[in-house]
């Protein structure tokens, strides 16, 4: 847990979730009807239980962060092997399919297989987390380019709806703590690092602490809190103005 929090970071993400579960034609875990506590309207959901399957479905559409790095020492992500000479930021061919194995609380997910998934839920349910991935991916993609934005990456978790057996889309959706978002216009002129996520807290972690260190992390500076706030309020207007 970083410290200071971002200012309007919980309604900025309810928003940019909120959005993309009207925009997706695929069943979410809203559960439609229930009012929201006045104390926390605009910054938090009501949603169904369900039961989660315990798969990060990673879809990768460019290369990027620990992906590039797993690609410089492998030639492949999660087993997908991908063409030489790749440079960080390179759109793939393809968007790929590249999960991780939830950990439990406070330790680091696994990257794994496709094969490792297919043990761990079986061979329809492993299939249907990736074939309905990416098709999210690609639909999300196309609306995120009409808003000027290129949708790098992103992670989707799905659970089975206990009251019907069926494969739903919870927890947030296509949010920038959950996705890489860059400006297209940036992009295309050769600028890669015009980001729209928390990479920006990420970077001046980098610089500025070790996590093998055994220490917490510093207090984030005021000119990272800015920069991370006002980006997740630009990357929700762009969005949003795809609505007008």
């Amino acid at each position: 847990i970083l410290d200071p929090a971002i200012p309007g970071k919980g309604a900025n993400l309810t928003a940019v979730t909120n959005f993309w579960f009207k925009k997706l034609s695929v069943p979410n875990h809203l559960a439609d009807g229930v009012p929201i506590p006045q104390e926390v309207v605009g910054r938090a959901t009501i949603a169904k239980k369900l039961s989660m399957y315990p798969i990060e479905c990673v879809v990768r559409g460019y290369i990027s962060g620990s992906g590039y790095k797993e690609y410089l020492a492998t030639g492949a992500i999660c087993g997908v092997k991908l063409p030489g000479g790749l440079q960080e930021g390179d759109k793939l061919p393809t968007p790929i399919f590249t999960p991780a194995f939830k950990a439990e609380l406070g330790s680091h997910d696994e990257n794994i297989t496709f094969e490792k998934v297919i043990e761990i839920v079986g061979e329809d349910v492993a299939n249907q987390l990736r074939e309905l991935s990416l098709a999210v991916f690609e639909s999300a993609s196309a609306i995120a380019d009409k808003a000027g934005l290129i949708l790098a990456d992103t992670k989707f978790e799905f659970g089975s709806d206990p009251a019907t057996g069926q494969m739903v889309l919870g927890d947030e959706v296509l949010t920038p703590d959950s996705s890489r978002y860059w400006d297209k216009a940036a992009y295309e002129s050769g600028n890669r690092s015009e980001s729209f996520d928390k990479q920006i807290v990420r970077n001046w972690l980098l610089e500025n602490w070790d996590p093998e260190s055994g220490t917490k992390p510093p207090k984030l500076s005021e000119e990272v809190i800015s920069r991370t706030s006002s980006r997740y309020a630009e990357l929700r207007e762009k969005l949003e103005a795809t609505n007008q």
